[in-house]
């Protein structure tokens, strides 16, 4: 897949005086954990907390060029996704997962070519409840994500529109 052609800080530019709220701007709290930097695409979402069955279940399917957005609550408590659910990502061609909440297995991480960003790494895994939600719009800090929404990520930060730019 070939590096995306933008910047997170021109498209800022270009949008500055939007009042509308269709143009998002996430909060900077996200590390990146895999080897892209630069990452973007139609928006999937999951909702799930501490229990990551419906994110393998996402990124087990053909991910489209897309970008997985988990809202795992900002738990610190357990990693949502780790080696095994990234390099199904990067095999599936997802462009990039974005997880409020933590990750694990980092240097497998940086191994898998997929975008990966979260708040931070923890080593426990979740419990499998098969408990979650799938494509349902989620609040990252205040900043609303919807399905069907675009998602750009780079050195600079993540914004978040309705459509392409």
């Amino acid at each position: 897949m070939t590096t995306p052609d933008f910047s997170t800080c021109d498209l800022c530019d270009v949008h500055k005086d939007d009042s509308s709220g269709t143009f998002r701007v996430l909060s900077p709290m996200y590390r990146d954990f895999g080897p892209r930097r630069r990452f973007a695409g139609e928006v999937s979402t999951v909702k799930c907390f501490e229990d990551n069955s419906f994110v393998k279940a996402a990124l087990d399917e053909p991910g489209r060029h897309r970008v997985l957005v988990v809202d795992g609550g900002g738990s610190l408590r357990r990693a949502l996704v780790g080696g095994n659910l990234a390099a199904a990502a990067a095999r599936n061609g997802w462009a990039g997962v974005v997880v409020h909440g933590c990750v694990r297995d980092v240097t497998e991480l940086a191994q898998c070519e997929v975008g990966i960003r979260a708040l931070a790494v923890m080593p426990l895994p979740t419990e499998k409840r098969n408990a979650g939600q799938r494509d349902v719009a989620v609040q990252l800090d205040g900043v609303w994500v919807r399905p069907g929404d675009w998602l750009y990520a780079d050195e600079d930060g993540i914004v978040v529109m309705p459509q392409p730019d």
